[in-house]
């Protein structure tokens, strides 16, 4: 395949989906609908049982009930939305024909767990006037090296060759345009089987680098990365190839369905490019996962950007301060919506920093985004802390920010 450019690229977009990004406000009045639309959500988590199910194997009516909890818990707190993890290891929270049952739910990968979780959530989030957003890992295949603990069946079995080992954990190879079209596939199926409300993706693409270790593409880059000026341009052009792509397919499949990223919130450090924000991260994902996240936003392929923003203001490498007016700037006049990625996870660990200690440090986060008008809304890792609530971190948030429900925006 032929190096995708940034002009054709962005011609394209402005065709199948100026329309979609900038659809504005137009959604029917919800929850506090005389007051201005606000994104209010929190990560759902099912990796290795992060948020839910509380451990593999519970019976079909236990997991249910721990699930309606946490919508529960997201409607106590006045937030409008989950971003429920329905794919987070190459596997599925819903019935899929592309790949098996996932292992959090019952210890067995590809055991039918007897109900279908992504249908419940759905129908039960918006019973509680809650947007459901689908969160997938495109890339990830397993936590550890061992493909012979995958099911037979396995398309990572089945496709051996597609299968890359790295850190410690298998990866399909995104320089392969079988893999691209396969995970894209695999995604698309919830979309279009389900009421959901947006695509999601998290902060993995290529993987974050491991030091002594090599991402083995060499074969691939042999045969797909004639005409690129080096390796990492040919590596950014697959992801941007993934993200284009999944963009258009999700808006001609389902106009209304949105489709968000929730990188990791460095772009690149000033030091290295001009353009990039007054910090000194030692990762960048322009350089590092290989993964044009400015770009993206700056071409309107996505209808919103969650960058996660996980350190306090003040902090000298990445400063919150710093960071929230690097994103407002960049999706300005984009039609993008920004969200800001808090690390609700940290307050009140006594392994964090002094601020991350004070319960109003996260409430301050909010009351500096009021200055930027680009930020319209906070999303919360994760579930388990917006419930358990550490140190009050979040109830200080309720208090201070979210007097009524509101509804997201469009």
């Amino acid at each position: 395949m032929g190096r995708i450019t940034r002009r054709s690229l962005t011609v394209a977009a402005a065709g199948a989906l100026a329309a979609t990004v900038t659809a504005g406000d137009a959604l029917a009045q919800g929850p506090g609908g005389g007051h201005r639309p606000e994104f209010r959500g929190m990560w759902l988590a099912t990796v290795a049982n992060r948020d839910w199910p509380s451990k593999p194997g519970l019976t079909a009516d236990e997991q249910r009930a721990e699930l309606l909890s946490f919508l529960d818990t997201a409607v106590r707190r006045r937030l409008n939305a989950v971003v429920f993890q329905v794919r987070p290891t190459a596997d599925a929270l819903w019935p899929s024909p592309y790949e098996p049952w996932a292992e959090c739910l019952t210890g067995v990968q590809g055991r039918d767990p007897g109900w279908d979780p992504l249908g419940t959530a759905v129908r039960e989030a918006h019973r509680r006037g809650l947007e459901l957003h689908a969160w997938f890992n495109p890339y990830r295949i397993a936590n550890h090296t061992d493909p012979t603990r995958l099911i037979p069946t396995h398309p990572a079995r089945v496709h051996p060759e597609w299968v890359v080992p790295y850190g410690g954990k298998l990866y399909y190879n995104p320089g392969l345009p079988e893999v691209r079209r396969f995970v894209q596939d695999a995604m698309l199926d919830a979309v279009a089987r389900y009421d959901i409300d947006a695509v999601h993706w998290d902060d993995y693409f290529y993987p974050y680098p491991v030091a002594g270790q090599v991402f083995d593409d060499d074969a691939a880059y042999a045969r797909y990365g004639t005409g690129f000026p080096d390796r990492a341009a040919w590596r950014r052009n697959n992801i941007d190839r993934l993200v284009y792509e999944t963009a258009v397919r999700v808006k001609r499949l389902k106009r209304r369905v949105r489709f968000g990223i929730s990188p990791f919130g460095v772009w690149r450090n000033q030091a290295t490019d001009p353009l990039g924000s007054a910090t000194t991260a030692g990762v960048q994902t322009y350089d590092d996962l290989y993964a044009d996240t400015r770009g993206w936003v700056r071409r309107g392929w996505l209808d919103y950007i969650v960058p996660q923003v996980y350190w306090n203001i003040g902090f000298a490498a990445a400063d919150y301060a710093a960071l929230v007016p690097w994103w407002s700037e960049a999706v300005r006049g984009t039609g993008v919506n920004l969200y800001i990625g808090e690390a609700l996870y940290k307050a009140g660990d006594p392994a964090q920093p002094a601020p991350r200690q004070d319960p109003a440090e996260l409430s301050r986060h909010l009351t500096f985004d009021q200055g930027f008008p680009q930020v319209r809304g906070n999303v919360y890792f994760s579930a388990k802390e917006v419930a358990g609530d550490r140190n009050g971190a979040m109830a200080r948030v309720v208090a201070d920010h979210y007097p009524h429900r509101v509804r997201p925006p469009r």
